[in-house]
C-alpha cells in the first residue's frame, strides 16, 4: 500500500513531463495528450491526498488504486513511445494518437465511474455507521440507567462506592467490542482480529518459534484466518512477499507437494511436479541454511506422517500448519480458532440472511436469535443456514428453529453434530436440488470439479435438460452450498461448461456424503469412497455377495491392478466415477455388470499419464452417453471394437492420443455414429485433427483447445454439416483455416483466440449465413477478407484493439465489436 502510494505520484509527475513534450512535437496526438494532462491533474491531488492520510485502503479501494497505477505507467511507456517517432510517420502517429485516446478513456472512465461511486459508497457507510453507533451508545446509555435505578449505595464506603469506574468500564467495553465487529467489511472475517493478532505474534515476534499451527473444527474459519494472515501488510514485508500457500488436503500427493516447497525454497518456483529426485530427503532435526526469511503455509492438513515429510527446517523459514487437528510433535505452539461471540455470530448470520449488518426492524428478534444460537458460533454453519432462510416466510424460519432446536447440546463431537445441523439447509431444498448436491459428495476434496463433468451426470441421472442443470448450480451456488469458480472466458450463450468448475468447503462435502451413507449399503443410491485408499473398502467386500442398487458409484484409490478388484454386481448403475492416483491403472472388470452405465469418468491425478489396462471392456458400454477421460494415455482402438452407438460427448483432458484416433487406425464416424460433442484440451501430441471425425455427421460441437502442436485441420472439415460450434482456442502453431470452413453452413460459434500464427480468415467466410459470434482475441490478423460483409447473422466480435477498426470500418449495423481485454490463467495446474 504505502509503496504503490510513494510511486503513484511520481509516475503521474513523469507523465506529465512527457505529455508536454508530447503536445509540442506530434500534432496528431496533441489533443489527446492536452485532454489526458487535464485528467491527471485531477488525479494529482486526489493521489497526494491518499498518501498523506495515513488511512489502510480497503481491498477493492486497492484494487482500483493499482489499476489506476498500472494505467498509469502504460501511459507513461506510451510517451515514450511517441518521443521515439518521427514527426513524418503518418500511419503510426494516427496509431499512437488512437492509443492515446484510448488512455484518455481509461482515466476519465475511473474519474467519472468508480471513484463516484466510492463517494457515495463512502458516505452511505458513514451515515450508516453513525446510525448503528449511536444505537449502541442509546442501548449502552439505558443498561446505565438501570444500574444506577438498581443501585445500593453501602454503610461507610463499601458496597458499591466504586460502581461509577465500573459502568464506565463496562461501557468502554461494549464500545470497543461494537468498533471490533464493524471495523471490518469483510462478514468472512468477523472476530478474526483477535487471532490474526496471535498468529502474528507467533510468525513475526516470536522467532524461536519454527513451527506454528492454526487448529479448529471444520468450518470455524481456520483458512480464512490463514488467508488473512497471507494478506496481512505487515506479514508481507516482514518476509518480503516470500510467501507460499499450499492445500494439503485428506488424499495429498506428498510428492508434488515436496517439489513446490523445495523448488520455493531454492528460488525455483517452475519445478512444479518435475525433479523429486532432487529434493532433499533429510529427517526433521537437520538445519540448512538459506538466507532470506519465508513463510510456507499448509492448509487443511489431516495426517502427522504426510506433515512431517513437508516439513523443511531452514534456517530463517517458517511454515503454518493449518488442521482440525493439533499436531505438538511437529508444532511448536497452536492458535486454536474461537468460535463467534454472539453479537458477531448475529452479525455474521444477517448479512448471509438479510444482507444487513444487524436484525431489521420487520424481522421476529427473537426468532432470529434462536436460530443464530443453534449454530453455536460456528461461521460456515451462519452463512450456509442464513442462506437457505433468505427471502422466505416466517413460518418457514419457525419451521427451521423447531429442527434445529432438536439437535443435541455442543460437546466435544461438534463436529459431528454440525452435520446435522448443516442438513436443514438441504431439507429446504426442492428433490432435484438436494440431489445434486448429495451428488457433490462423489468428488475428491480439494479439487475442482469440471462443470462438464456434474451437467452430464445430472442430465443422465436426474432426467433434466443442461439449462436446467446449470440453473441448479446457480441455486446451490447461491446458497453457500459450493463456490463457483469462473473462468473470465465463460458466461455467455456459446460458453464452454469446461471453462466453468465448482469447489466445495469440506464441511459441505462431509455433510454430502454423510446424507447419502446412511442405511443399508446395498441399498443406497450413492456408494462412496471418501479419500484415497490402497484398495476397496472391506465393507464393500463383505456385501458383495448381493447386488449394489447404487445409482452413482465412487471410487478413490491409487495404482489398481486385475487382482486388486473383486466382482461386484450394479445392475442399476448409471454413472462410474474413477478418481485415481496412478502410472498404471486396470478398469475394474465388474463394468461388464454394468448394464445401464450411461456416465463413465476416469480423473487421473497423478503428475504423469496413466497406462489404462482392459480398455477392451469399453465394447460392452452399450448404453454409454458420456465419457470423460483426464490425464490418461489412451489406447488404440481396432476395427473390431463394437460401436457405442448411444455414445454423444466425448471429452480429452490432458490425455496422450497416441495416434489412436489416426485414420489408419480407425475409423471414429463407424465407433461413434452418434456422437454430438468432441472436446479435446490440452493434448501435446495431437499433430493433426483425423479426417475420419469429418464423417461423424451428428456432430454438433468440436472443441480444440490448448492444443500447442495441432498443426492443420483435415480438407474435409466441411462434411461437418451439422456443426454449430467450433473452437480452436490456444493452438499456437495453427497458421490457417482451410477454405473448407465455409462449407459449416449450420456454424454459429467460431473461437480462434490465442491462435497467434493464424495470419487470416478464409477468403469465403461470408458464406457462413448462421455465423452469430467470432472470437478472435490475440490473433496477429492483418487483414479481413471482403466476404465478411455478407454475415448477415453476425451480432458479436471479440478481437484486438488493433483488428477492431477493421470491424468497425464494416459499419454493419447490430454488430458488437468488444476489445479484448487480457486475462492469462494457469489455475487448472493446481491439481497436478
Amino acid at each position: 500500500m504505502v509503496v504503490t502510494d510513494l510511486f503513484l505520484g511520481e509516475i503521474a509527475t513523469e507523465l506529465l513531463k512527457q505529455l508536454l513534450t508530447i503536445s509540442k512535437k506530434a500534432s496528431l496526438c496533441k489533443s489527446s495528450a492536452e485532454s489526458l494532462m487535464a485528467g491527471i491533474n485531477e488525479l494529482i491531488p486526489m493521489i497526494q491526498e491518499i498518501k498523506l492520510s495515513g488511512v489502510e485502503l480497503p481491498s477493492n479501494r486497492q484494487f482500483q488504486l493499482d489499476h489506476l497505477s498500472r494505467t498509469l505507467h502504460e501511459g507513461l511507456d506510451l510517451s515514450k513511445k511517441v518521443l521515439k517517432s518521427n514527426r513524418w510517420n503518418v500511419y503510426k502517429n494516427l496509431q499512437l494518437a488512437r492509443k492515446m485516446e484510448k488512455m484518455e478513456k481509461k482515466i476519465y472512465m475511473f474519474i467519472n465511474g468508480p471513484l463516484q461511486v466510492h463517494l457515495l459508497a463512502d458516505v452511505h457507510h458513514m451515515r450508516f455507521e453513525t446510525t448503528e453507533r449511536f444505537d449502541k451508545l442509546e442501548w449502552s446509555a439505558k443498561k446505565l440507567e438501570e444500574s444506577i435505578g438498581n443501585l445500593k449505595i453501602g454503610v461507610g464506603g463499601g458496597g458499591g462506592g466504586g460502581w461509577m469506574e465500573e459502568a464506565v468500564k463496562r461501557l468502554e467495553e461494549e464500545e470497543m467490542k461494537w468498533e471490533g465487529s464493524f471495523g471490518n467489511n469483510s462478514f468472512s472475517g468477523l472476530g478474526v482480529e483477535e487471532g490474526k493478532r496471535k498468529v502474528k505474534e507467533m510468525v513475526i515476534v516470536r522467532e524461536n518459534l519454527n513451527i506454528v499451527g492454526i487448529c479448529g473444527i471444520g468450518g470455524s474459519g481456520k483458512t480464512t484466518l490463514a488467508n488473512e494472515i497471507c494478506r496481512d501488510d505487515q506479514v508481507r514485508c516482514h518476509f518480503e512477499n516470500r510467501i507460499l500457500f499450499l492445500t494439503v488436503s485428506q488424499s495429498p500427493n506428498v510428492e508434488n507437494l515436496r517439489a513446490k516447497i523445495w523448488g520455493f525454497i531454492t528460488g525455483n518456483d517452475g519445478m512444479g511436479g518435475m525433479g523429486y529426485d532432487s529434493v532433499p530427503k533429510w529427517d526433521l532435526q537437520f538445519e540448512w541454511r538459506i538466507g532470506a526469511p519465508m513463510l510456507i503455509v499448509l492448509d487443511d492438513v489431516w495426517s502427522l506422517p504426510v506433515l512431517e515429510q513437508l516439513i523443511f527446517k531452514v534456517a530463517g523459514c517458517k511454515t503454518l500448519v493449518v488442521s482440525r487437528f493439533k499436531f505438538p510433535k511437529v508444532c511448536n505452539a497452536t492458535y486454536n480458532v474461537e468460535l463467534l461471540r454472539r453479537e458477531q455470530a448475529i452479525s455474521l448470520f444477517c448479512h448471509s440472511a438479510f444482507g444487513k449488518t444487524s436484525i431489521p426492524p420487520a424481522a421476529d428478534s427473537n426468532l432470529v436469535k434462536q436460530i443464530v444460537d443453534e449454530c453455536k458460533g460456528l461461521p460456515l454453519a451462519l452463512k450456509v443456514i442464513g442462506a437457505s432462510l433468505r427471502d422466505q416466510p416466517e413460518m418457514y424460519w419457525e419451521s427451521a428453529r423447531k429442527r434445529l432446536s432438536r439437535g443435541e447440546p455442543i460437546c466435544e463431537s461438534h463436529e459431528s453434530q454440525l452435520l446435522d445441523r448443516m442438513a436443514i439447509s438441504t431439507q429446504f431444498l426442492s428433490k432435484n436440488v438436494r440431489e445434486c448436491f448429495l451428488d457433490l459428495g462423489s468428488f475428491p476434496e480439494d479439487k475442482k470439479i469440471p462443470l462438464d463433468v456434474l451437467i452430464n451426470m445430472w442430465v443422465e441421472i436426474h432426467d433434466i435438460d443442461p439449462e436446467e442443470a446449470f440453473a441448479i448450480l446457480v441455486e446451490l451456488s447461491d446458497k453457500n452450498l459450493l463456490t463457483l469458480v469462473k473462468d473470465a472466458r465463460a458466461g455467455d450463450l456459446y460458453s464452454s461448461y469446461y471453462e466453468i468448475c465448482i469447489m466445495q468447503h469440506d464441511v459441505l462435502r462431509d455433510l454430502a456424503i454423510h446424507l447419502s451413507t446412511c442405511g443399508d449399503m446395498n441399498e443406497r443410491k450413492r456408494l462412496l469412497m471418501p479419500r484415497r485408499e490402497a484398495q476397496l473398502p472391506k465393507e464393500w467386500e463383505r456385501n458383495a455377495d448381493r447386488p449394489f442398487n447404487a445409482q452413482i458409484v465412487s471410487i478413490h484409490t491409487g495404482e489398481m491392478k486385475e487382482m486388486d478388484w473383486f466382482r461386484m454386481d450394479f445392475p442399476k448403475a448409471e454413472v462410474l466415477i474413477l478418481n485415481f492416483s496412478a502410472n498404471d491403472f486396470f478398469l475394474p472388470p465388474f463394468i461388464d455388470d454394468m448394464p445401464k452405465l450411461r456416465a463413465l469418468v476416469m480423473i487421473n491425478y497423478s503428475t504423469s499419464n496413466a497406462t489404462i489396462g482392459n480398455f477392451s471392456i469399453f465394447s460392452s458400454l452399450a448404453h454409454l452417453r458420456s465419457l470423460w477421460l483426464e490425464k490418461v494415455s489412451i489406447g488404440r482402438l481396432s476395427e473390431s471394437t463394437v460401436p457405442l452407438k448411444n455414445l454423444q460427448k466425448i471429452s480429452l483432458i490432458l490425455c496422450k492420443i497416441n495416434k489412436s484416433l489416426d485414420d489408419s487406425v480407425i475409423d471414429l464416424s463407424q465407433i461413434f455414429p452418434s456422437l454430438s460433442e468432441l472436446t479435446i484440451d490440452h493434448c501435446e501430441d495431437l499433430i493433426q485433427l483425423p479426417s475420419s471425425i469429418c464423417r461423424i455427421h451428428t456432430l454438433k460441437s468440436l472443441s480444440i483447445t490448448n492444443c500447442h502442436n495441432l498443426e492443420k485441420l483435415p480438407p474435409n472439415l466441411g462434411n461437418l454439416k451439422s456443426l454449430q460450434i467450433l473452437r480452436l482456442y490456444a493452438c499456437p502453431t495453427l497458421k490457417m483455416l482451410p477454405p473448407c470452413v465455409c462449407d459449416l453452413i449450420w456454424l454459429k460459434f467460431l473461437d480462434i483466440s490465442q491462435c497467434v500464427n493464424l495470419k487470416g480468415l478464409p477468403e469465403w467466410i461470408g458464406k457462413l449465413s448462421r455465423l452469430e459470434k467470432i472470437d478472435m482475441r490475440e490473433c496477429s490478423l492483418v487483414r479481413l477478407p471482403n466476404s465478411v460483409a455478407s454475415l448477415e447473422s453476425l451480432r458479436k466480435v471479440i478481437c484486438e484493439e488493433d483488428v477492431s477498426w477493421l470491424w468497425k470500418e464494416m459499419k454493419k449495423v447490430n454488430l458488437d465489436v468488444q476489445v479484448a481485454e487480457k486475462c492469462y490463467s494457469l489455475d487448472w495446474l493446481d491439481d497436478y
